[in-house]
């Protein structure tokens, strides 16, 4: 029997409290999946997640995500209420011409640079909100 109830989680509530780019936030778990919300605007760094698959899901604005491999660079681009997910090992980097509000399921533990350590971007993991 489950010990506690479950909250939750207004987004438009969520988002407000979100002041700071690139800084994701956690707002719940499962079965080892952080549930994290975050703004972003600007270019991020080219990076991949060696073990950790990432699935991107946008609420407002619009966001662009550039992926390269030994094959080429492409782009892919998703809007309000559409999704994808980034596999594990492929090198990528988010682009927000404009404010971008979204939810990310990734692994409890998944660091937002992958395995880049940036000075600046580098946020720390799993920040409540």
């Amino acid at each position: 029997m489950p010990s506690a109830r479950p909250d939750v989680i207004s987004l438009t509530d969520a988002f407000s409290r979100i002041h700071e780019y690139w800084r994701p936030r956690l707002v719940g778990s499962l079965n080892g999946q952080a549930v994290k919300l975050s703004r972003l605007h600007g270019e991020f760094i080219w990076h991949h997640h060696a073990d950790e698959d990432e699935l991107f899901l946008v609420t407002t604005g619009r966001l662009r995500i550039d992926f390269r491999d030994a094959t080429g660079e492409w782009s892919s681009e998703i809007g309000p209420g559409e999704l994808i997910v980034v596999p594990r090992g492929l090198e990528h980097r988010p682009v927000a011409a404009e404010p971008v509000e979204l939810l990310l399921f990734e692994p409890l533990g998944t660091r937002n640079t992958g395995t880049i350590e940036d000075a600046v971007l580098t946020a720390p993991t799993d920040t409540p909100l």
